[in-house]
């Protein structure tokens, strides 16, 4: 529609404050859609991956052999890394899943049963959300969702209101997918710890891009992902484990071990991991997780809090863009969410892919609550996901292309 404008327009614009590269972000494409799934990996992902699939390929605590004990001592290694990561002293204790929503199944159908309450928030996503509205369902569990302000802030101590004599689990996301707010986690993990109520952190946008410590942040129960801030393949995740209480397979079968046995082992990690485990996967986590050690979490998170603050505030200057949350990079990840006066998110989003090669998430981002919250609901956002290869000139890039677009679509 605006293809001849738009090149014409944007070396212009480039010419003018000193920029060469529109024509290679332009070819490349830019990527920020890093809040759903982080691109580009480093490198040693897919390295590993390609040479345990090319030089190995056997699978996991499935033999004697010279291979199978070679893919056993890498998916330790990956195990260890995580521990690692998140300060947690029991590898053992590192439970490998296929995504953090089964992670998050786990724990929630295997703690909560019949009546039982518990506290959560307004920001989830529906990977908490569904499952607690089935078991509502399905075991009438009481669940009590805790407000937050219209930045998406949460005050940890109505969450101390809120407990009940039947609450059995607190579970909170650690930051927003949609205005990336950060939660009181360790405020909110104080409290779970007085009370003696086991404590679920979903950290599918912080795990790899905010400082995490289990004990630190008292936090009994971490679900992570492997393919967003942690930089790995799709297909992996996990929950790390440091708290003695009881949690009820989420299924059964084979792991290699103790065959003869006829239910699943309550052991450490093979009480929850049934079934063939996704070998390639969990090598080209380890080689990332091997990566933030030695990056360390704590650079990355300054860089990108930079580069977060920047686009906030380049957004923030275009007249006819609503933008949410705290609109402060400290306390905020990536995720940063706006909407354009009388446009559909999804008209933006489109505009942007198919005009400017700018890759942008729209719609409720599998979190209709804090629609809610911020007045978008049934409509969404645009929403870009800043990652740790993020630049200051993609997003020049970005906010230029929304310029015109308001430009031309509201004639400011």
């Amino acid at each position: 529609m605006f293809q001849d404008n738009i090149h014409t327009y944007f070396r212009e614009v480039y010419m003018k404050v000193g920029l060469e590269n529109y024509s290679e972000l332009y070819d490349k494409g830019v990527y920020l859609d890093n809040a759903a799934t982080s691109f580009p990996k480093p490198d040693c992902v897919w390295e590993a991956m390609r040479a345990y699939m090319q030089e190995n390929g056997a699978t996991s605590s499935r033999g004697a052999y010279k291979k199978a004990i070679e893919a056993d001592r890498m998916v330790y290694e990956a195990r260890k890394a995580i521990a690692q990561l998140f300060n947690c002293q029991r590898p053992s204790n590192v439970v490998f899943s296929l995504n953090i929503t089964e992670s998050l199944n786990l724990v929630l159908q295997g703690i909560l049963r019949q009546g039982d309450h518990v506290i959560t928030s307004s920001l989830e996503h529906n990977g908490v959300r569904r499952c607690l509205k089935t078991l509502e369902r399905d075991r009438k569990i009481e669940i009590t969702t805790i407000p937050c302000s219209s930045e998406g802030i949460t005050d940890a101590e109505n969450v101390r209101k809120a407990i009940k004599k039947n609450t059995k689990l607190i579970v909170f996301i650690h930051a927003s997918n949609v205005v990336g707010t950060i939660q009181p986690i360790r405020e909110i993990g104080k409290i779970a710890e007085e009370y003696d109520i086991p404590f679920l952190v979903d950290t599918a946008q912080t795990a790899g891009v905010y400082p995490i410590d289990i004990v630190e942040d008292h936090i009994s129960l971490l679900a992570f992902t492997g393919h967003k801030g942690l930089l790995g393949p799709t297909g992996t995740g996990g929950l790390v484990i440091n708290w003695q209480g009881d949690i009820r397979p989420l299924k059964s079968g084979g792991t290699g071990g103790d065959s003869d046995y006829p239910f699943q082992p309550d052991y450490l990690p093979n009480k929850f991991e049934a079934g063939t485990p996704n070998v390639a996967g969990i090598v080209g986590l380890g080689a990332s997780v091997q990566y933030l050690l030695k990056e360390t979490v704590e650079k990355i998170r300054e860089e990108e809090k930079e580069i977060i603050q920047y686009a906030i505030e380049k957004i923030r200057e275009i007249k006819g863009i609503s933008l949410y949350g705290p609109q402060n990079a400290g306390l905020v990840t990536g995720a940063v969410s706006f909407n354009v006066q009388g446009v559909r998110p999804e008209e933006v989003g489109f505009w942007l892919n198919e005009e400017c090669n700018i890759a942008v998430r729209t719609g409720l981002h599998c979190a209709p609550g804090i629609h809610d919250v911020i007045g978008t609901t049934g409509m969404g956002t645009v929403r870009i996901g800043i990652g740790y290869r993020t630049t200051k000139e993609e997003i020049d890039y970005l906010t230029e292309a929304l310029s015109l677009f308001v430009k031309e679509k509201l004639c400011f």
